[in-house]
């Protein structure tokens, strides 16, 4: 190992190409032929991945790459050491690849604690690669000589001196500590909602709560560890918080109502994660709440984001509100001519027979009006199940009452009108 980039330097002068040579030949085939068994290894796992839990399997493909690498380097060390060939090369080959199978997994592991995204999964390869050459430049030995370099670059502001080192480690470490508590919140979040005694709206009142909480205290322990005194920040608090005001008062207000607004929700309970909603045309289930919108998804599979502002401030049905049940109301027309009693019955009879309609409340058929063109009769039925929506009740029973009219020859009218010709001109 080297202690600086003098010594580095140095040490690349008094490589021989002779030694170079070979190592170099069983790195490019260790690679190459660790690369081939990653692709074979994630196609077998593809094709027979039912038996297999799918973390198990993503797993063994992340070890796949450094594994074999390892593999063929130490079987390459071996033939250079019986050949009485140079093989630092691949000693310091050897801790590198298993530091990058073990960094691999763990970063793996901790982004499955944390919400699945496009943005997650982009990272984690950036991640993983950053922190594997840092731990490459300590194996080196030139990880002091960068440090110092960092800490050269510095200015002072005041009685204070920044330099890039102190900058570089503070992002860091605020990164490093607000991972650990959005991952620690995630699995809060997942524990929550497999408790059987907590309803989903108490479960999700809960989660965002200690999201908070743990953010906060995040951001405070990074600041008191890198040596902010927090009461420096009363006067930062102060211009944040005017900064804040005006910012409000430009267009920030929605932002800010629709945070509080979601708030509001979670701890007011009228809005629950499977509540069935109307928000004016908009009509489904409620999928999820977060800090900003609520997830509202229709029978069509499209998911609404409606801001939670508009969810407090507006007018909202929440059809499963204090009572999962709700009634539908069936219309239909029969002919002056026509037995209505006997109509009535056969309504009923194919209402209390449909495998959606509930027993209790007792399903109901009325004579609501004589109009222009027949007697209107209305079917009342209750479901249970308005997330499965109301189209498929209605167009059984309307199929079945036309199906069963047409056997006992009733008859639905259409409109119809009378002309009367008075004179016929000549």
């Amino acid at each position: 190992m080297v202690e600086n980039w003098q010594d580095f330097l140095l040490a690349l002068q008094d490589i021989s190409l002779l030694d170079v040579v070979p190592q170099v030949a069983a790195l490019a085939f260790a690679g190459i032929a660790a690369l081939y068994l990653h692709r074979l290894i994630a196609r077998l796992t593809a094709v027979d991945s039912q038996g297999m839990r799918h973390v198990t399997q993503r797993t063994i493909q992340r070890l796949a790459f450094p594994i074999s690498m390892l593999l063929v380097v130490l079987l390459g060390r071996a033939s250079l050491a019986a050949l009485d060939q140079a093989y630092w090369a691949l000693d310091l080959a050897v801790p590198l690849l298993i530091s990058f199978a073990l960094i691999r997994t763990l970063v793996y592991m901790l982004r499955k604690g944390m919400r699945s995204g496009p943005l997650v999964k982009a990272s984690e390869n950036i991640i993983s690669t950053f922190i594997w050459l840092v731990v490459g430049l300590h194996l080196v030995g030139l990880l002091p000589g960068l440090l110092v370099g960092m800490d050269s670059l510095a200015i002072s502001v005041g009685d204070t001196r920044i330099s890039l080192l102190a900058v570089t480690k503070l992002i860091l470490l605020m990164g490093l500590v607000l991972v650990f508590a959005i991952w620690l919140s995630g699995i809060i979040d997942r524990r929550l909602s497999q408790l059987p005694y907590l309803s989903p709206g108490a479960a999700v009142g809960f989660s965002k709560v200690s999201k908070l909480v743990l953010i906060t205290v995040a951001a405070m322990t990074v600041l008191n560890l890198v040596g902010i005194d927090l009461t420096a920040l009363a006067v930062f608090g102060g211009a944040l918080g005017v900064g804040l005001g005006v910012g409000l008062g430009f267009g920030l207000q929605r932002i800010a109502s629709n945070f509080i607004s979601g708030f509001i929700l979670v701890f007011d309970r009228s809005i629950r994660p499977g509540d069935v909603v109307s928000v004016g045309e908009k009509f489904g289930w409620v999928v999820a709440l977060h800090a900003r919108y609520v997830v509202v998804r229709n029978r069509d599979g499209e998911d609404t984001l409606i801001p939670n502002e508009i969810l407090i401030t507006t007018e909202v049905i929440n059809w499963s509100y204090s009572d999962p049940n709700v009634r539908l109301k069936i219309p239909v027309s029969v002919s002056y001519s026509d037995d209505v009693e006997r109509a009535m019955a056969i309504m009923l009879e194919i209402v209390r027979e449909h495998p959606r309609v509930i027993a209790e409340p007792e399903p109901g058929c009325r004579l609501i009006e004589f109009g222009d063109n027949g007697i209107l009769l209305e079917a009342r039925v209750w479901v249970a199940d308005p997330e499965a929506g109301f189209g498929s009740v209605r167009s059984d029973i309307n199929v079945e009452i036309w199906r069963r009219f047409k056997q006992e020859g009733i008859t639905i009218p259409f409109p119809q009108q009378d002309l009367h010709i008075k004179e016929v001109p000549k």
